[in-house]
């Protein structure tokens, strides 16, 4: 690959494969794992030069090394963003997207149904500190607006919701955030980078889970926050370096090597889940389905305006409650019980009783996070055999 190369200019398969590549002087095909903590210098004023930011190169890995880099640049190109920055994990991409400015008397807006953990965040350890918090139905575009006070600093949702699969309208809370002056950050994670674009439609920053259909094979942990130059620079990099939340060097590598195959992968798991939410649309136990390509899901105009398929997540409840829930649960063979999703294997999960727990049930109920919930990430498997599963699940 020639270093000269406009990478912008190649499609999304071309830079899943090769965007980023930087080779050693070995000329290895495969990106190179720089398995190191630390890096040596060839004088002490070239040390002071990276150190003052006067020369480039790397210093430690907590803040960066070649590998990491190949990812942030590779994750930059597909999201079409000015740079990137990868973490530890999703909530540390979270976490970080949020701390690295806020500050006591801020106001933050955040969508009602979020992840158990960034539910945590927002509601119990940001009031901590003095930030004031406003959770809205994310489908309501006048809550959005009643929302906003002369204090407000962010806005954070999640798009599909996690896990009830509830969608926001991108473009319409991205402008109110521009009449605000607020900073817009996007979880995507449902989505991939493949299905949505959030800074397309507005966003600022967007964050992901690498391990969720980054890697997508359930292998390692991993985060990223995509936005402007001057946000990740200026703003998230010092809260960064000096906090340590940093990326394993062999996590990026995974995760590099598993974007070589996330369009193909991401195909399949969008067919896969249109048949089975269409089974479970059908069969007399069930009581719902949300899932953004049915046209039944309430919000199935939204889908179809910023999401360019359905993605492989699929919620859905049974008429018989709790019990009928984990009784199908418990007779699947194929299909396996999990918290993880985004996995080349399908794995289902209960949330009111894992993912969400934290939150007190009258709120769960009220989030539409009930008992008789189930959430399934839907794999790479035959699916014509995950259907045969859930049906076989499903017989009293």
């Amino acid at each position: 690959m020639k270093k000269d190369a406009d990478q912008t200019q190649w499609k999304p398969a071309t830079q899943l494969v090769r965007g980023g590549t930087a080779r050693s002087n070995f000329g290895e095909t495969s990106e190179a794992l720089f398995l190191n903590s630390g890096f040596c210098y060839e004088s002490a004023e070239v040390a002071e030069s990276r150190f003052n930011g006067e020369a480039p190169g790397f210093v430690y890995s907590r803040y960066c090394n070649p590998t990491l880099l190949m990812l942030e640049e590779r994750l930059a190109l597909l999201e079409k963003a000015e740079k990137c920055c990868v973490v530890a994990s999703g909530m540390a991409a979270v976490f970080a997207s949020i701390m690295c400015d806020i500050k006591p008397g801020d106001h933050l807006i955040a969508s009602r149904v979020l992840f158990g953990s960034c539910h945590y965040i927002i509601t119990q350890i940001l009031p901590r500190l003095g930030v004031k918090i406003t959770l809205v139905d994310g489908r309501d575009l006048t809550a959005w607006e009643q929302a906003f006070r002369t204090n407000t600093t962010h806005v954070f949702i999640e798009t599909p919701s996690n896990p009830t699969l509830e969608l926001v309208d991108i473009a319409a809370v991205a402008t109110l955030t521009k009449q605000h002056g607020t900073r817009f950050i996007v979880d995507n994670v449902f989505a991939s980078p493949l299905l949505q674009h959030p800074l397309d439609l507005g966003a600022d920053v967007v964050v992901y889970s690498t391990t969720k259909h980054i890697d997508g094979q359930g292998r390692t942990l991993g985060g990223a926050v995509l936005g402007s130059e001057s946000f990740i620079t200026e703003t998230l990099l010092p809260f960064h370096r000096h906090t340590g939340p940093a990326l394993s060097p062999f996590n990026a590598w995974v995760a590099l090597k598993g974007l070589e195959t996330l369009n193909l992968r991401m195909e399949r798991h969008c067919v896969n889940a249109l048949k089975v939410a269409q089974f479970l649309e059908q069969h007399p136990a069930i009581e719902t389905v949300s899932y953004p390509g049915l046209p039944s899901h309430p919000q199935y105009a939204i889908a179809q305006k910023q999401m360019d398929q359905g993605g492989n997540l699929v919620a859905f409840r049974l008429k018989a409650g709790k019990r009928a829930a984990f009784d199908l649960l418990n007779k699947l063979e194929i299909i396996d019980i999990s918290n993880n999703l985004g996995d080349a294997k399908s794995l289902v999960t209960h949330p009111a009783s894992t993912t969400h727990s934290n939150i007190e049930e009258s709120e769960r109920n009220t989030l539409g996070i009930t008992a008789n919930l189930l959430r399934l990430s839907v794999g790479l498997e035959d699916a014509d055999d995950l259907i045969h599963d859930l049906e076989r699940g499903l017989k009293g």
